[in-house]
């Protein structure tokens, strides 16, 4: 078995490590390891089968809607709108308009899914704004790179679907299983904001003129489009009434209204989303249909089994499983992005925390957190590049800023080992209603 795992890490470090797409590499790892562990089974046929599963799969079919909804809202004007609708009610709690970056996140995670999208479409109104308006530098970009990972977290999230296909788990069960830790997580962002800025309020520049209740009130009309957006797409699946491929669709066609009437969104813009939307859905299933492949290999071979056996026999306790895989997938995250270190490492470290006590559902969204903070872990962390683009900081600037938010993750991802319920809770009530 030793041969195994090292023929097997040995093709994976020199196939992705020369730059071959992620999904090529993964197929290729298979192919190696049947023909030289296996050479009499029909590696064409099961490639060719795995294939046919991811692009059959209707749990997938979710996918490019939402990533297409994404795209469209990114050619509107949703973080115009998000930061006249909340700075207002913001201008006299601590932390002030500080808390801008986390709110307007947190609310258009709801309707996106993609943790890069958020970051960009919420980071280039609000970051600008706040550095111009006296807000410390580091205290904004930090905020944005923390926040913006809550487009995986806060469904509806395309890490989750591609999760629960792989885990053979309920995509609507992952999604409500969502709400609360990310929740809980934008909450722990804006205590950390509030309290920094009350131990030093220079961090959050001069002090704003008040607002009537009557300006507030009329600020909320700006998130009109995005609060009926919110409400189609996460209304009609927590309401019985859609499937989330359903209430992807809604959001496409609302997301279509919003951009048409907001004069933003052209027949140009919409094609160009839609060509973004197709690339980013190919790129995504080629990985799946190589992590399909290589699962069903190292599957074959024993190789899930045989690591699985091995760290049981350690002896650890599952909060010390939780800690060796926090930093396992922190080591991974600063060379690999988020989807490639799902797809590779799902098959043996899921195994490994259902046999430690935790179901599927609640390492599908420990997963997603760790993902979350492997965007915001350098050199390879896509937010961090994000925010470099919008802001023109350092890498190393923005990694310092980032790293309070980074600290708070890895103390929730503690938190939710120690007290699971916090991820089941919200699941098994509906479940049980």
């Amino acid at each position: 078995m030793g041969k195994i795992i090292a023929t097997l890490l040995g093709l994976l470090t020199l196939l992705l490590g020369s730059g071959l797409w992620i999904g090529l590499g993964l197929i290729g790892t298979g192919v190696g390891l049947l023909t030289l562990f296996r050479p009499n089974m029909p590696g064409l046929k099961l490639l060719a089968q795995q294939t046919y599963n991811v692009v059959v799969s209707p749990e997938l079919l979710a996918l490019p809607l939402f990533i297409l909804m994404a795209e469209i809202l990114f050619r509107t004007k949703i973080s115009e709108a998000l930061f006249t609708g909340l700075s207002p009610w913001l201008r006299r709690v601590p932390g002030r308009l500080s808390h801008l970056t986390v709110l307007g996140c947190t609310m258009f995670a709801s309707v996106c899914g993609s943790s890069a999208a958020t970051t960009a479409t919420v980071g280039r109104i609000t970051a600008k704004e706040l550095i111009d308006r006296g807000y410390n530098r580091d205290l904004v970009t930090g905020s944005l790179a923390g926040a913006g990972t809550l487009g995986f977290l806060i469904p509806p999230s395309t890490i989750m679907i591609i999760y629960g296909v792989m885990a053979e788990e309920s995509i609507l069960r992952l999604f409500i299983a969502g709400i609360v830790p990310g929740l809980m997580l934008a909450a722990s962002y804006m205590g950390y904001l509030a309290i920094r800025s009350w131990l030093n309020p220079a961090l959050v520049g001069a002090t704003p003129p008040r607002t009537s209740f009557r300006e507030k009130m009329v600020a909320l009309k700006d998130l009109g489009p995005l609060l009926l957006l919110i409400a189609g797409v996460i209304g009609s699946m927590y309401g019985g009434i859609a499937s989330p491929t359903e209430a992807a669709t809604v959001g496409v066609v609302v997301s279509m209204i919003i951009g048409f009437a907001q004069r933003t969104l052209t027949l140009g813009g919409l094609l160009s989303a839609a060509r973004q939307a197709a690339e980013s859905c190919a790129m995504i299933g080629l990985i799946m249909i190589g992590a399909m492949f290589l699962s069903t290999m190292i599957g074959y071979l024993g190789v899930p089994r045989y690591i699985a056996t091995e760290i049981q026999s350690w002896g650890m306790s599952p909060l010390m499983l939780v800690v060796v895989l926090l930093i396992f997938y922190v080591l991974l995250g600063t060379v690999m992005e988020g989807l490639g270190i799902i797809v590779m490492t799902l098959p043996i470290t899921l195994p490994l925390a259902v046999a430690a006590g935790y179901d599927k559902v609640w390492f599908g969204i420990f997963l997603v957190i760790v993902v979350e903070m492997a965007q915001i872990t350098p050199p390879v962390g896509f937010n961090l590049t994000v925010i470099q683009r919008l802001t023109g900081d350092s890498m190393g600037r923005i990694t310092r800023a980032t790293m309070p938010f980074f600290l708070i993750m890895a103390a929730f991802v503690l938190l939710i080992a120690v007290f699971p319920g916090i991820i089941g809770f919200l699941p098994d009530l509906i479940r049980g209603n």
